[in-house]
């Protein structure tokens, strides 16, 4: 009975190991440890088949192994070194089977006994490791020794039982470690390849470096940048993921990916996954079966089914959930799937662009974002630039952006030079997209044909870029995404007319002047300068919000609580 419970206990320490560690053969050092402490097996090894595609002169013809794991930690020795029988060890290798030798000096021979055990009768135990259960082929060999020259009547079939069950635990684990290693190097090596094929040079490329892409506007060595990255990648298969703020024209990129391909003549499907519930997105992106969910009246095609020898472009890849992901890395790595209440296999053969503007890897960190399959996504990462790094292409976009407007409205408005200087003044947290927008709007409200700089809206003070900048933290951005790891670009505050300390000078780059929110005050409405005039004249501004009002006079929360209760205001609640 002791002896069962021992056995046990072993079984049950090994699983919590193993089914905890990242690493299977990392941990087996512990679990030999266990084997010798509750068991009293010796010099436990584990040896694993050389799958490095590196031959050893002393192997011959057989299949290579090296000793992986001993008690003492992780080695990769050769299979020569001492810890297990080589002859004994190639045969479970070979046959599959289990070895149990009695008395090891005599049946083995005693070169097979390792000189650091003492001397004695002892016995080995040898099972095998496969590649998953009833499998043929054996991926290792778990080894250990008995002592038996004090009891010449031990039984070894609870030591071999024990081994199995604990080679049976550790099999899956070595499996799915190898294939992961397998698989990530592929992903590297695709990598390596896509980089190296956009570092060289030919004098195509030459011709073509400088010759704009459609639809992508700007001469910025910025954008070239890009662009010229774009024209590399779009010739191979290679997942493509664009990561830029909001606003940065992501689908505009993705479609020149497409565009510049091979499959440029086959479909280009797109699919926003911010936009759609989990369940939705499955069954858009996937397909359905008639009746597979109430309202399925009618078999639908799903996108990577439309976009089959095309390009699918997956935009907000950063928000699907984890649910989903599993599911969406299945079809990255074999290329097929089923349809929603369907059973019948699919294949596609698809070029994926993906798109975001979140910081995957912090997503990955925090366990919201699988690693597997932003290795499958992230194969090729294009860093999509934001517009107030190429201010030098605003007057560019803002013609183009004016031109298209007096198209569809039949107009024919014009900037003045003044206008346009204001606009590269301009810092832009919506990027591209805000460019449009405030280029759409003054053109709709201006009086005349001629757009002047007084009638943009950072002149006005209806611009709210500068209120986006000044909540701009390194937590919480309104902007999103990848621009919640910038440092906030600093604003001027309408009230004192001044600039925070630490500004754009203290690190080192110019910023020109930013208009303020508000309109000049006249002179007769300028606020008393006493500090409780001062205090609930910033109050009344800021809607009577402590934290805005704070910000308006540089003060801290608790400080504009403190003052309020200093001067006895009291706080109007609305």
């Amino acid at each position: 009975m002791t002896e069962e419970r021992h056995s046990l206990a072993t079984v049950v320490e090994a699983a919590k190991i193993l089914t905890g560690a990242s690493d299977p053969v990392a941990a087996m050092p512990s679990v030999l440890n266990v084997m010798s402490s509750f068991m009293g097996l010796r010099m436990g090894a584990l040896a694993l088949l050389d799958d490095s595609g590196k031959a050893r002169p002393e192997c011959g013809k057989v299949n290579p192994f090296t000793i992986a794991a001993t008690i003492r930690g992780t080695t990769g020795a050769p299979a020569t070194s001492g810890h297990l029988p080589v002859a004994a060890t190639r045969a479970v290798f070979r046959t599959g089977v289990a070895i149990v030798s009695r008395d090891a000096a005599e049946e083995l021979g005693s070169d097979a006994v390792p000189a650091a055990l003492a001397e004695g009768r002892y016995a080995f135990i040898a099972v095998p490791i496969r590649e998953q259960v009833h499998s043929p082929y054996v991926i290792g060999v778990l080894g250990a020794w008995r002592d038996i020259s004090e009891d010449e009547g031990q039984s070894l079939d609870d030591d071999q039982r024990v081994m199995t069950m604990i080679a049976s635990i550790l099999e899956q684990s070595v499996k799915f470690r190898r294939l992961v290693a397998r698989d990530r190097e592929r992903l590297m090596e695709e990598a390596r390849a896509a980089l190296h094929a956009a570092s060289e040079t030919s004098p195509e490329d030459c011709r073509l470096r400088g010759a704009p892409i459609e639809g992508i506007i700007g001469d910025s060595p910025a954008i070239k940048a890009v662009t010229a990255q774009i024209r590399k990648v779009a010739r191979t298969n290679t997942p493509v993921l664009l990561r830029g703020e909001s606003g940065t024209g992501k689908e505009l990129f993705a479609r020149a990916v497409h565009a510049l391909s091979e499959r440029k003549d086959k479909p280009f499907v797109k699919v926003n996954c911010a936009a759609l519930s989990q369940s939705l997105l499955e069954s858009e992106l996937f397909g359905h079966e008639k009746g597979s969910f109430t309202g399925a009246v009618a078999q639908k095609k799903g996108r990577f089914e439309l976009a089959d020898k095309g390009t699918l472009f997956l935009d907000e890849i950063g928000e699907i959930g984890p649910e989903f992901q599993a599911k969406l890395l299945r079809i990255l790595q074999e290329g097929e799937y089923e349809r929603v209440g369907g059973s019948r296999t699919l294949k596609v053969d698809v070029r994926l662009v993906t798109a975001t503007n979140k910081d995957l890897e912090a997503a990955v960190a925090r366990g919201d974002f699988r690693a597997d399959l932003y290795f499958r996504i992230c194969v090729v990462p294009i860093v999509l630039p934001p517009l107030r790094e190429r201010l030098e292409d605003v007057p560019k976009l803002a013609q183009t952006f004016l031109a298209r407007f007096n198209a569809q409205n039949g107009m024919e408005k014009r900037m003045t030079p003044e206008a346009m200087a204001q606009l590269a003044r301009c810092r832009f947290p919506g990027n591209v997209r805000e460019l449009e927008n405030c280029v759409s709007r003054v053109a709709a409200l201006s009086s005349g044909p001629v757009i002047d700089a007084q009638e943009l809206a950072c002149s006005q003070g209806t611009c709210l870029s500068a209120e986006l900048w000044r909540m701009q933290s390194g937590e919480h951005s309104p902007i999103g995404g990848l621009a919640a790891i910038r440092p906030p670009l600093p604003v001027i505050d309408s009230a004192a007319g001044q600039r925070p300390p630490g500004g754009a000078a203290a690190r080192g780059f110019a910023e020109p002047p930013v208009p303020p929110l508000r309109p000049p005050v006249p002179e007769a409405a300028v606020p008393p300068q006493d500090d409780r005039a001062r205090l609930i004249d910033a109050m009344e501004r800021a809607g009577w919000v402590q934290a805005k009002a704070a910000r308006l006079l540089g003060l801290t929360p608790r400080q504009i609580g403190y003052a309020l209760k200093k001067h006895n205001i009291e706080v109007r609640k609305f």
